[in-house]
């Protein structure tokens, strides 16, 4: 017979719903939980997925002891709403200033570190938790409570942070009959990265996987090299975790979760919705409750991982009605069974992603994606998706917000909305020639207001099917799926565009850039909106 030990968490605090988290038992210890989340990791660099390049011994492990996911995808293409989506279980559009980036977290949104917590578990973080932008009035990252510090020697351009001996640091403080829950953030492979690093440290220029919307050359395949290095980094550190938990005799009944925040820090990948934006490598292991060696082709939300993590640790997420996920643990556990699909699209979205363009205006978009095609909707298509392509270097202006003086800057020198690397400036240095025009304008140029990608013929999302005849009630289909979902999920963009403008009211919390006034804003400017947090910012005269 099963035993039911509410376990009253009392008041959170004044911003907080008080509530009770049902916390829940069957006899058996409760499973540790190990998180191992990289920044800016696209699918389907992991040695697990074939890629020949990169060495991923503890991506692989976890791999073989558990499940490997081949459709798993991210809420958002950016790295804090993506982080507060997952900490919350919720859509970006359900989560308020959180959903943006560099925002803020609002304190009344419930994580899940902070529920395991009240329910008994040893709660921790080292490397980047939630973020950029500020967590006001919550008593640390929302992650869970940081350490951070023990520091090793580290290549120019990677963290010192030595992930592994925070995470014994960790351990060491945990009463022994607990259970933990550690989130491992790891700032990798995030820019910047060393140039030469990959091929100093012995990768293959020639086995690199170069995506179809990048020109394969030798200035982008050692950017490529670059960045495998950083994963595998990254990886070593995930390593050193599960020996120590080997070691401990622990990690038979530790759930294991390793994926990454969203797509690499290239052109057309990150902060867009395209494939390499979106889709996600993860694996998960719990050698107690889940059969090794699987491979899931089902279309998997990383907030399916959320609520799989409620359910493992038997804890009643608080707000249940509003997570959106999953729970994938009877499906991994029991793989002999015959089931219906899990679903027949997973969603992921964006706002803002950095300071890009005119009054620092986001670039809204949603997509759907299905087994064989991506659906993307671009609900300001008069904007530069990746940045306008000239700003000020210098701005000054009045107290009514005229502009006073100004200076531009370089052509091609505002696509902000791309992180600054070799890549894109070797594209913008030879945009002209005729086998990098249409790589360097598929990055930077405006986008139709729908486009739609035959992923298993066009992974790279080079070729827009919207118009074309034949693929009409395909597209008709996913207009629909999205439809009903973002209704159903209560997004303004959809349920009432004019109010979604609140989305441009959510304060930046990071540094400005400046902007000329685009057209379409002198022509109707009733379609700018009201932002005073970006007003009281500005440059203005001595």
């Amino acid at each position: 017979m099963r035993l039911f030990t509410l376990m009253l968490i009392g008041l959170l605090g004044a911003l907080q719903p008080a509530a009770v988290c049902l916390a829940e038992t069957d006899g058996e210890s409760r499973p540790n939980i190990l998180i191992a989340i990289s920044d800016d990791q696209s699918f389907p660099y992991a040695g697990a997925y074939g890629d020949a390049a990169i060495e991923t011994p503890a991506f692989d492990r976890v791999a073989k002891a558990g499940v490997l996911f081949r459709s798993a995808f991210t809420p958002a293409p950016g790295c804090s709403p993506m982080r507060a989506a997952f900490l919350t279980g919720r859509e970006i559009w359900m989560i308020r200033e959180a959903g943006t980036h560099a925002s803020t977290f609002p304190r009344d949104l419930p994580v899940f570190p902070e529920q395991l917590a009240s329910a008994g578990y040893h709660v921790g973080m080292t490397g980047k938790g939630w973020g950029p932008g500020r967590a006001v009035g919550w008593p640390h990252n929302p992650a869970g409570r940081g350490y951070q510090s023990k520091k090793m020697k580290s290549p120019p351009g990677i963290s010192g942070n030595d992930y592994a001996a925070n995470f014994a640091d960790f351990l060491s403080q945990r009463d022994a009959s607990q259970p933990f829950c550690f989130w491992f953030g790891g700032h990798e492979p995030h820019r910047t990265f060393k140039r030469g690093i990959g091929t100093e440290n012995e990768i293959d220029l020639t086995k690199i996987h170069v995506p179809s919307f990048l020109p394969d050359c030798p200035e982008v395949r050692q950017d490529l090299a670059d960045y495998l290095f950083e994963i595998q980094w990254f990886d070593s550190h995930l390593q050193r975790m599960l020996d120590q938990l080997e070691e401990r005799g622990e990690l038979e009944n530790t759930l294991v979760i390793v994926t990454s925040d969203n797509g690499m820090a290239f052109p057309r990948a990150k902060a867009n919705l395209y494939e390499y934006g979106i889709h996600m490598p993860l694996a998960v292991s719990w050698p107690r409750k889940i059969p090794g060696g699987q491979i899931n082709e089902e279309l998997v939300s990383l907030t399916d991982i959320t609520r799989s993590i409620f359910a493992a640790a038997k804890v009643k997420p608080l707000q249940e009605e509003q997570l959106v996920g999953i729970d994938l643990l009877p499906r991994l556990s029991q793989v002999n069974q015959k089931r219906s699909p899990l679903r027949t699209g997973v969603f992921s979205g964006r706002e803002r992603h950095s300071s890009s363009r005119f009054r620092s205006l986001g670039y809204p978009c949603r997509c759907v994606r299905s087994n064989n095609y991506l659906y993307i909707r671009n609900f300001k298509p008069e904007r530069y998706p990746a940045g306008t392509p000239q700003k000020y270097s210098s701005a000054v202006f009045d107290e009514a917000g005229r502009l006073v003086s100004s200076k531009l800057g370089p052509p091609h020198g505002g696509y902000h909305d791309i992180d600054a690397c070799p890549t894109m400036d070797w594209m913008i240095k030879n945009r002209d020639r005729s086998d990098v025009t249409r790589f360097f304008q598929l990055a930077v140029q405006r986008r139709p207001a729908e486009e739609l990608f035959d992923i298993r013929n066009d992974p790279g999302c080079l070729n827009n099917l919207i118009n074309e005849d034949e693929f009409q009630s395909v597209r008709d289909e996913h207009r629909a799926m999205m439809d009903r979902y973002l209704k159903r999920t209560g997004d303004l963009r959809v349920v009432d565009p004019q109010a979604a403008e609140v989305w441009e009211t959510y304060p930046r919390v990071s540094g400005l850039r400046w902007f000329p006034k685009p057209d379409w804003a002198t022509e109707t400017p009733e379609r700018v909106p009201k932002q005073e947090w970006l007003d009281e910012r500005r440059p203005r005269q001595e």
